[in-house]
């Protein structure tokens, strides 16, 4: 039962827009974390269809069960394979199948399907060509890429070089490639499984999607520099950071979560990070005069957000929209405070702004706040290019968010730089693209 009681808790989280699906599976700790992050995306994926067959059996009325809880078990009951608890829940459920069962075919009846995944709106109905590759970085703090590739090649693996386009990261099996834009970033076959492999073990890969690598890419922090984190747990950015610096200089990173700034610790451990300093602390409340700052030239800032860009937090059931717009417009508020605090570091010379959001509100209108706000900023056009076909070149402020389609993981990053006058440089990258822009050095 308490596979099921831990899901539940992940995905009442996940619902409070508490954090990405997958962050709140790994800081968990739950002993299976694969069969859990399995029950839990399965399970918010059928979301609707699970709450509409609870509520038309009223199940929850017979059973005093919460809607999450009930959720998660009516799943494995229905559509996953089979309940994995006994004692009294199992009985209770057992109970009630006949019933649920009958809601469930009666639903197929009147949409006219056969399968249960044809209930999905057709957003959620992937085929294998719809899944995300497996990225994994490489940490150069404890390998080469080099080395990592030989590792598994002997482990069976079958590397195909470098990938030149797109078309190159349809991989099947145990192939693998280079990303076309960040060497340290290899690519794996959908859903290939590492969690058990001893480079992970070790701390010589990190588990990291492409567009979660883009921002410490763009920040581009040189060895011995002085660096904040501002909102940095679970941390696999950081230990980016780290691994640009070479481990030289000082990388501050706050996170006003103790769980989940404990479990950063423990990753960067793995990762071998040594020029770290953690700190459970409001980033806000951070004073940007202090002494210990004033070398600070870098930030990253990748505040909490919608997560609306991200695949696994991908939400198609019709929020009420009001309640929509009041959460946005308050998680925006953050977010422009957190970007203004920033800008107050005396010796600021660059950073990047993220979230992982498809969101206007959270992008573009933020960035548009931020430079009314603070005048001595412009914003400069940039490249970037598209996961299915090239958005135009100097893409037009207002379309950034709107330039690449909805079935992939998006990431936002604003790149602010301070030379002999502030510059601001804009960019919006998917899962699968990337290109750098250019600034005068």
């Amino acid at each position: 039962m308490a596979l099921y009681i831990k899901a539940a808790e992940i995905l009442q989280k996940a619902e409070m827009k508490q954090g990405a699906l997958k962050t709140l599976v790994y800081d968990s700790k739950f002993p299976s974390i694969k069969q859990l992050f399995a029950l839990v995306c399965e399970t918010q994926k059928f979301s609707s269809i699970l709450q509409e067959i609870i509520e038309s059996t009223k199940l929850l009325k017979h059973t005093k069960l919460k809607m999450t809880l009930a959720k998660v078990l009516v799943y494995d009951l229905l559509i996953g394979q089979g309940l994995k608890c006994g004692g009294t829940w199992k009985a209770k459920m057992m109970k009630h199948r006949p019933r649920l069962q009958a809601e469930l075919a009666r639903m197929k009846v009147r949409r006219k399907v056969s399968r249960n995944e044809d209930l999905l709106p057709a957003s959620a109905q992937q085929t294998p060509g719809d899944q995300l590759p497996r990225y994994v970085r490489m940490n150069t703090l404890k390998t080469s890429v080099e080395d990592a590739v030989d590792y598994l090649k002997r482990d069976g693996f079958s590397y195909l070089g470098q990938a030149l386009k797109l078309d190159n990261l349809t991989l099947k099996n145990k192939d693998f490639v280079m990303d076309l834009h960040l060497p340290e970033l290899l690519v794996f076959s959908p859903k290939t499984e590492f969690h058990d492999h001893f480079l992970y073990k070790a701390g010589h890969i990190i588990l990291q999607d492409k567009a979660s690598c883009l921002p410490a890419y763009l920040l581009d922090p040189p060895p011995g520099s002085h660096v904040i984190d501002a909102c940095a747990a679970p941390g696999n950015k950081t230990s980016h950071l780290a691994a640009i610096m070479k481990n030289r200089g000082r990388l501050f990173a706050f996170d006003l979560d103790g769980k989940r700034l404990a479990t950063m610790s423990t990753l960067l451990l793995r990762a071998g990070v040594t020029c770290h300093q953690l700190a459970n602390q409001d980033f806000l409340k951070v004073d940007t005069n202090g002494p210990q700052y004033k070398d600070v030239e870098y930030i990253l800032l990748d505040p909490s957000c919608s997560g609306s860009g991200m695949v696994c937090l991908r939400d198609d059931s019709a929020a009420h929209p009001e309640e929509e717009k009041a959460r946005l417009a308050s998680l925006a508020s953050f977010q422009l405070k957190c970007l203004n605090h920033s800008l107050r570091f005396p010796r600021l010379k660059r950073l990047v702004y993220s979230t992982c959001s498809i969101h206007s509100q959270e992008n573009e209108e933020v960035i548009a706040a931020c430079l009314q706000q603070n005048p001595n900023f412009r914003y400069l056009l940039c490249k970037c290019t598209s996961f299915l076909d090239s958005c135009q070149n100097n893409v037009p402020f207002h379309m950034l968010s709107q330039c690449h389609p909805h079935s992939i993981c998006l990431f936002f990053s604003a790149l602010f730089t301070f030379y002999l006058h502030f510059s601001f440089n804009l960019c919006v990258f998917d899962q699968f693209l990337c290109e750098k822009s250019s600034w005068d050095r």
